[in-house]
């Protein structure tokens, strides 16, 4: 992939230049719609027989970023987070949320018509063991719910003395009559230099773990599986070049991939069906019975529907519930890949340093507000090459705004960036052969020595990450407390991981392995991670500083063992005027002024003006 583009002469550029392409600020769905929808919704589950019914916010992939039609959660609450499930009886309704939704979901959705539950306080389980009436009949979507899932229900449902009912066809379909109509993002190959790594030599991986496994074969329901497996990026869900898409590997003989067809042009289908064969989506159902006949099927149960599942039983196979082989291949990137991160990371981070020096002059003078951040954030990203998307919807919190873990602005909660708060900037971008994600946290004006604390706090705990090294087979759960140690000190913590995966050119959100009190994947060598801790003030501010970091070996002095550390790829100065000295000592201060150095040292080549001033300023030594 190419350089950097030479920026303007300026650097900066006036309000009306700024625009997003990738992403909307309207609201995209409308709480007070619930109370309705809802009664729509009862309305066919009673004809259907039906006491109650479950929705998961999920496709039948279990995508984080669901086609338009899919948006299923958002069409009946109003909630538009990316994770969550409603549970709704005859007479209420439940929507249950993580940590990261607490403060969105209660704002959004319509108090009348769904009591929000934070799931650190009830699980849906739970709260169906205590709601559901004895006799009654819970339905759920046998395609967008996992073996896990319906398994979770059932132990629910039965300890509540009532009956689960699959569903394979949508009730929501009788109230959502205006549905968007199934994605058709054309596909397209990855090239072998972006790749890495030949089709014919990933089969041959996937084939050695399906043997070690002793199983007939694997059923790919994740399409980022498929998307790495055969090579190929698609345009069917927002922010992840995904190709919705399914796929049966046999343990020997050519694998079979189920696609549209109106995705594919001629070279694409040649290229592919030197590989594979390629069949339509309605032949799966066919495929899949006839394959599964006396055989002993993988299916991941993170992943697979219930549906399909049911299907492999049904033809006379046998389900082996396990681990997709491919998840844990694919985390691991190889030196095309990691090469490809670290050109993404440089296009960014050319970006951020022009995008920083302009809001340090616009923001102080007032009128900036989230969106015109956004706006800028994505501008600069274009003009520096080759952005094909943004992989999430940037968060651009002012103020209390910056507490909301997951905000989104919107036109209708737009808010001005004023002097004396804190803007938490979490954003990240698409390009041909990377993936990035970052937060900054900025300073408007002159912080509070309150706000100093709790930033410096926060880089010390992220700080604690990027130096870390340990013994292969740690996993993050392990590393997870060393980013919490200076919040724990002072009483203070998070309620989201400090880390998740992160795909190359793929989800900004990658499994398996993490770091958080979840993770428990051991990390390995070429796994990309990112290392946010944070700390959130609620109606007053939100902190939190996120690199990207690389898995990668570490030569320690009278180890018994391999040892692995991080290198970090992300490429962005800290907030300065938020770092309170008192409070990092020596090896910290040496740490934040290497990697100014290294910043400063990747991107001045690129700068000029005043992004290049803002750089050199922004990376002196402390």
């Amino acid at each position: 992939m190419s350089e950097p583009h030479r920026p303007p002469a300026s650097g900066t550029h006036p309000h009306p230049r700024f625009k997003a392409l990738f992403q909307s600020f309207d609201d995209i769905a409308d709480g007070a719609e619930g109370p309705a929808r809802l009664a729509g919704l009862r309305a066919e589950l009673a004809r259907r027989g039906l006491d109650g019914y479950v929705i998961p916010r999920a496709d039948a992939h279990q995508n984080e970023y669901v086609p338009d039609c899919e948006e299923r959660l958002a069409f009946l609450s109003g909630f538009t987070g990316s994770a969550g499930l409603a549970v709704v009886l005859a007479e209420t309704a439940a929507l249950f949320v993580d940590g990261r939704y607490t403060l969105q979901a209660p704002a959004q959705v319509d108090a009348t018509a769904f009591t929000v539950v934070p799931l650190a306080e009830m699980s849906p389980e739970k709260w169906i063991e205590d709601h559901l009436p004895k006799g009654a009949s819970l339905g759920f979507d046998a395609w967008r719910t996992t073996l896990d899932g319906r398994d979770k229900l059932a132990r629910a449902v039965a300890a509540a003395g009532g009956i689960l009912a699959a569903v394979e066809d949508d009730p929501l379909a009788a109230v959502w009559t205006d549905r968007p109509p199934p994605p058709r993002g054309a596909v397209r190959l990855l090239d072998l230099a972006v790749a890495g790594e030949e089709t014919g030599a990933k089969l041959r991986r996937v084939r050695e773990a399906l043997a070690a496994a002793k199983v007939d074969g694997l059923l790919v329901s994740d399409p980022h599986a498929s998307a790495w497996l055969f090579n190929i990026r698609g345009a069917d869900v927002a922010h992840t070049p995904l190709p919705l898409a399914w796929a049966i590997v046999p343990a020997d003989g050519p694998p079979l991939l189920f696609l549209e067809p109106a995705k594919l042009s001629a070279e694409v289908r040649d290229a592919l069906e030197a590989a594979a064969y390629v069949h339509p989506v309605s032949h799966l159902d066919d495929a899949l019975g006839a394959f599964a006949r006396g055989r002993r099927v993988r299916v991941d149960q993170a992943t697979c529907p219930v549906r399909l599942a049911g299907l492999i039983e049904k033809a006379g196979g046998t389900v082996d519930k396990g681990a997709d082989p491919i998840v844990l291949l694919k985390a691991s990137k190889n030196p095309a890949e990691i090469a490809g991160m670290r050109a993404a990371h440089l296009r960014d981070g050319v970006a951020l340093a022009r995008f920083l020096a302009w809001f340090e002059a616009a923001a102080p003078a007032g009128g900036l507000t989230e969106i015109d951040a956004v706006e800028a954030l994505e501008t600069f990203r274009r003009e520096a090459g080759e952005l094909t998307d943004v992989s999430f919807p940037t968060i651009a919190g002012a103020g209390p705004n910056g507490a909301i873990v997951h905000y989104r602005v919107t036109r209708s909660t737009n808010r001005e960036i004023r002097t004396g708060e804190l803007f938490l900037l979490d954003s990240g971008a698409q390009y041909p052969d990377g993936t990035t994600d970052i937060t900054r946290t900025l300073a408007v004006g002159a912080p509070t020595a309150g706000m100093r604390a709790h930033y410096t706090l926060v880089l010390k705990g992220h700080l604690a990450i990027a130096r870390a090294v340990f013994p292969k087979g740690i996993a993050g759960a392990q590393l997870d407390p060393f980013a919490r140690q200076y919040l724990w000190a002072a009483g203070l913590d998070f309620d989201h991981g400090t880390g998740h995966g992160v795909g190359a050119g793929l989800s900004v959100h990658e499994g398996p392995a993490r770091i958080s009190k979840l993770g428990h994947v051991p990390l390995a060598e070429g796994m990309i991670l990112s290392n946010e801790p944070g700390y959130y003030r609620e109606g007053a501010y939100g902190i939190r500083i996120e690199n990207l970091i690389l898995v990668e070996p570490r030569e320690v002095e009278g180890a018994e063992k391999p040892c692995l550390g991080f290198a970090t790829l992300t490429l962005a100065p800290y907030e300065r005027a938020l770092i309170d000295l008192a409070l990092v000592d020596a090896r910290e201060r040496a740490e934040i002024d290497a990697y100014h150095l290294r910043v400063r040292e990747a991107l001045a080549p690129y700068l000029d003006g005043a992004a290049r001033d803002y750089l050199v300023s922004a990376t002196q030594p402390l």
